[in-house]
């Protein structure tokens, strides 16, 4: 056999692997992206089984505190000081807020101090959490694409409703503790149904870093947001897309 016929065997049997491995590589993120948009499709109607974050914390030692409860038995204080603290335009906007993103941008360019809550909104904390996983350097860059992706999914299909319930349910609210019924249970002994005002603004004002910010004892920072955040549910409660969201049937 010739140099130039072995050296066209060998150049042939390469092409044959890389288009094998790249029809391997599109079949691959085919099935990802439609088994992840039905699941997504499906989280309308069941709880997440488990999330990234939640693992995360079982596997490090934290333990998983959850308990999911039904929209009718979260208080409607807690639906409240969510949006005051965290999207108080969630109500009206359609998953992301640009114009808070741009905001951010031009902080971070001024050398200000962002505010990451401002910029998220409870959409886009929701499908963060329910799908894809936390943490800052590259993966947030990563993670950026199919969190939109998700934001506008859970945004056309779940209902802003759902999505605030789903949201109470899995953000994690302090150390190995998921939700507001967990973290009801935990902090004040009661059920996410009877949470006065006050109790539902300290458990919410953790949300930075629930695992540095402690609900009980109570760290300083919560000392000093929890009024703050009732002050804003106070500012809120009587928009009519707010007060229909948190008191409509």
């Amino acid at each position: 056999m010739s140099r130039k016929t072995n050296k066209n065997g060998k150049s042939f049997l390469k092409r044959k692997v890389k288009n094998r491995f790249l029809r391997i590589c599109i079949r691959t993120i085919l099935f990802l992206f439609v088994s992840s948009s039905l699941y997504a499709v499906a989280c309308r109607w069941v709880f997440p089984p488990i999330t990234i974050t939640q693992a995360v914390d079982l596997c490090s030692g934290y333990g998983l505190k959850r308990d999911y409860v039904s929209w009718d038995n979260i208080s409607p204080n807690v639906k409240l000081a969510a949006m005051a603290s965290e999207d108080q335009l969630f109500a009206d906007h359609e998953g992301i807020d640009w114009k808070a993103i741009d905001r951010s941008m031009d902080d971070k360019k001024h050398k200000k101090r962002a505010k990451g809550a401002a910029a998220s909104t409870i959409t886009q904390q929701t499908a963060k959490n329910v799908f894809l996983w936390q943490g800052s350097g590259w993966g947030r860059y990563i993670r950026k694409v199919p969190e939109f992706y998700f934001t506008y999914i859970i945004e056309w299909t779940w209902g802003k409703k759902r999505i605030l319930e789903v949201y109470l349910n899995v953000i994690e609210m302090g150390p190995g503790v998921y939700g507001i019924e967990a973290a009801s249970r935990k902090y004040f002994n009661k059920s996410a149904k009877n949470l006065s005002r006050a109790e539902a603004a300290m458990i919410i004002a953790c949300l930075p870093n629930p695992k540095r910010f402690s609900v009980k004892p109570m760290s300083r920072y919560i000392s000093r947001r929890y009024p703050a955040i009732m002050t804003q549910m106070n500012n809120i409660e009587g928009m009519p897309d707010i007060h229909e969201l948190v008191y409509g049937n």
